[in-house]
C-alpha cells in the first residue's frame, strides 16, 4: 500500500510532489486520523484508543507504529513505569487545524438538519469559530482563488 513503511525503506508516495498526497500516505485512512484526533482529546493509553474508536487491536497496533514511525507520535514512560504511553510530537501537534477543519466540514456536511453530534468548544466553552483560509491582505481564500505552483 503507498505510505507504507516498507523494509525500513522510505515509503512509497503516491504522488510524491504533492503534500497533499504526501500527507494523505501518512494520516489518510481514516483510523489514523481517529487516532490523532484522540490523542488530541487526552488519549495516551494502547487501551484509550481501542476503547474510544473500537478499532481492532491488529489495526491499533499497526497505526500507532506507523505514526510513532513517522514522528506523529511519540512513546514515553507511563509514570507508574509499567507502560508506555503515546504522545503527540510538535507534528502530531500540527495537525490540529487538520483535524479542526474536518470536524467542522463534518458539522456542515455529514449530520442532518438538527441531528446531535459533538461540538468542539474553546476553553471559556464557546463554540470554536469556523477556521477558514485568508491571504496575507486577510481577504478569504478559496479553491477559485488559489492554484498550485509545480516545481519545474
Amino acid at each position: 500500500m503507498a505510505g507504507d513503511e516498507t523494509g525500513g525503506r522510505s515509503p512509497a508516495w503516491t504522488d510524491p510532489g504533492c503534500p497533499v498526497a504526501r500527507t494523505a500516505d501518512l494520516v489518510g485512512d481514516r483510523w489514523s486520523l481517529l487516532i490523532i484526533r484522540d490523542a488530541m482529546d487526552g488519549a495516551r493509553s494502547f487501551t484509550d484508543f481501542q476503547q474510544r474508536t473500537g478499532i481492532a487491536r491488529n489495526i491499533l497496533s499497526e497505526r500507532l507504529r506507523k505514526l510513532t514511525a513517522h514522528g506523529l507520535l511519540t512513546q514515553v514512560d507511563a509514570p507508574s513505569g509499567r507502560r508506555r504511553l503515546y504522545a503527540l510530537t510538535e507534528a502530531g501537534k500540527d495537525l490540529f487545524p487538520v483535524i479542526v477543519t474536518l470536524r467542522q466540514w463534518g458539522e456542515r456536511h455529514a449530520f442532518e438538519e438538527g441531528e446531535p453530534h459533538s461540538v468542539l468548544v474553546d476553553d471559556d466553552g464557546a463554540r470554536v469559530p469556523a477556521l477558514l483560509p485568508t491571504s496575507a491582505d486577510g481577504s478569504p481564500l478559496t479553491s477559485d482563488t488559489t492554484s498550485v505552483r509545480r516545481p519545474t
